[in-house]
Parts: C-alpha cells; structure tokens; sequence
C-alpha cells in the first residue's frame, strides 16, 4: 500500500505545481497599441475654393458650374 501512497502523493503535488505555474505563466491583457495615425489629406488635385471663387467672380464660371465645382472640391 506504501507505494500506492506515494503515487497518490507525488500525483497531488505534482498537479498543484502545474497548476500554480500555469496561473503565473497566462499572459496578462495585451498592451495597448497606438492609435492609428490620422489620414493623410488628399492632395491639392484642382483649384481651391479662392480659386474657384476668383473664377466665378471674373465670369469664367457660371452659378451651375461654380456650385458643382464647390461640391467636387469639397467632396460632396
């Protein structure tokens, strides 16, 4: 019976060693990343609204063209 002991024993703290590694060993939550950088603004592809206003003001664009000009630069 001695040695049926023993077994039980060694089993039990054996156990509770693995279960006291393991509880230590878990990684904690993960660490917060930065915050993703801001988008780049889009490059200057047309006239700017000074721009489109000079020209609407000198005539080279009608009230139609001008609103949808404005849109187009302001992305609406």
């Amino acid at each position: 019976m001695g040695i049926m002991r023993k077994a039980a024993t060694a089993a039990a703290v054996s156990g509770a060693a693995t279960r006291a590694h393991n509880r230590n060993s878990k990684p904690t939550a993960p660490a917060p990343t930065a915050p993703a950088p801001a988008a780049p603004a889009p490059a200057a592809s047309g006239p700017t609204l000074e721009d489109l206003a000079a020209m609407h003001a000198s005539g080279v664009l009608t009230d139609e063209e001008f609103t949808a000009a404005k849109k187009k630069a302001l992305g609406l």
